[in-house]
């Protein structure tokens, strides 16, 4: 299929979305001490805000993805959007740490949900030998938000309350987030079927039901299981980390944006290196890289180490979250794309909600971090184990 000049508007289009998106999930750690201090929490009751929200966005991307396939990306978008924006208005009302359970958990955690999969799933079927480079200039938009949106806010929180703070984001994304995802499109090739309403689309490729059936999707799937702590636990505990070595708030909140700066590398420079060297191949090397950068985290003990961590933790982690739609759109075709990304994606659920949830819990027994950086490491060894073996398992073959 010939690139048509519109593909890159989608993957502009996208990239806004997810900046938006996931901007707001991770300036979590930007309003974690106001939320503890607020309600009088410790870190793991704190935690399961940003783990209940993952959770919710992981597991229901699968629905979020159907729904595209059905009706398209940009109503089911603009959709999640709205959701986003009411659950942080809501949350800035709330009165007890349960209340932001819901709004900010549940609510904004289902809107994440409909925009995450449709949005990123969108992008592939636009292209064919620059499908690489396409999807990590769009799923850079991920780094862009952690980058941007938690410093934002935290420079926010300073003057104002957090509470006011909050209700500004939600106007933030209801603007911005409908007007991004009124650009989005479906691609002709996975238009659906006339005189089928609703129907899927004409592209190639596997039904998610082969899909389930395929040793291949197994083995990735359970590489996203194992990864899925590794790659969260930082998000919410590496400003908390950076806080007890008495560095300051706006550094130990600045670690999170870091993350962002390395994942928009990772993005950028492996997803055009993968499309050479080979996307499984790519992925395997990025599993073992992520893990080994916890080596950097564990020997912190100022401000040096903890910036050399958050970048090479996230470039790695950055380069395998956009290489996963276009591996599946290698493996599995376009037919059913943003349903099989969706169904991925909720492999990284339960480490997700469980992954900050235990670390945080493993500190407050402890008051340290280590034993849970031991346990990533074995996690991330597993992982790039699975991920050889899905590679091992065939060719891409779309």
């Amino acid at each position: 299929m010939k690139e048509t000049p519109y593909a890159w508007v989608v993957v502009w289009a996208t990239f806004a979305c997810l900046a938006l998106i996931f901007g707001v999930s991770y300036s979590f750690a930007a309003f974690f001490e106001s939320f503890a201090a607020e309600f009088s929490a410790q870190r793991a009751d704190v935690s399961w805000i940003f783990g209940l929200s993952g959770f919710v966005y992981f597991v229901l991307g699968a629905g979020g993805g159907m729904l595209a396939d059905r009706f398209g990306p940009r109503i089911v978008c603009s959709a999640g959007m709205a959701l986003i924006a009411l659950g942080l208005l809501a949350t800035s009302w709330a009165t007890s740490l349960l209340a932001v359970y819901v709004s900010y958990g549940l609510l904004v955690g289902l809107g994440i949900a409909l925009v995450y999969t449709p949005s990123i799933a969108s992008v592939q079927p636009w292209f064919t030998t620059r499908r690489g480079l396409a999807g990590g200039i769009a799923s850079s938009g991920v780094g862009a938000g952690t980058l941007l949106v938690p410093v934002l806010v935290a420079m926010a929180i300073g003057p104002m309350p957090w509470r006011e703070a909050m209700q500004l984001l939600a106007l933030a994304v209801l603007v911005l987030g409908l007007l991004a995802a009124g650009l989005l499109r479906r691609a002709p090739a996975a238009q659906a079927v006339p005189g089928v309403p609703g129907a899927g689309g004409s592209a190639a490729g596997l039904t998610l039901r082969e899909t389930l059936r395929s040793p291949t999707f197994r083995w990735l799937y359970l590489a996203t299981v194992l990864a899925s702590p590794v790659m969260f636990i930082p998000f919410a505990h590496v400003s908390a980390s950076a806080r007890d070595l008495g560095l300051g708030e706006a550094f130990a909140v600045g670690l999170v944006g870091l993350i962002g700066v390395g994942s928009l590398v990772g993005r950028f420079a492996i997803g055009l290196l993968a499309d050479r060297l080979g996307r499984a191949q790519t992925l395997v090397l990025m599993q073992l890289s992520m893990g080994a950068s916890y080596v950097l985290w564990g020997a912190a003990g100022g401000q040096a180490m903890l910036v050399l961590f958050a970048l090479w933790f996230g470039l790695s982690y950055g380069s395998i979250v956009s290489l996963l739609p276009a591996i599946c759109m290698d493996y599995f075709g376009g037919r059913s794309v943003a349903s099989v990304v969706g169904t991925l994606y909720s492999g990284a659920a339960l480490g997700n909600l469980l992954g900050p949830v235990l670390a945080g819990a493993a500190f407050d027994w402890s008051g340290h971090y280590l034993g849970v950086m031991a346990v990533c490491g074995v996690l991330s060894l597993m992982a790039t184990w699975a991920s050889r073996q899905m590679k091992r398992c065939g060719q891409a073959r779309y």
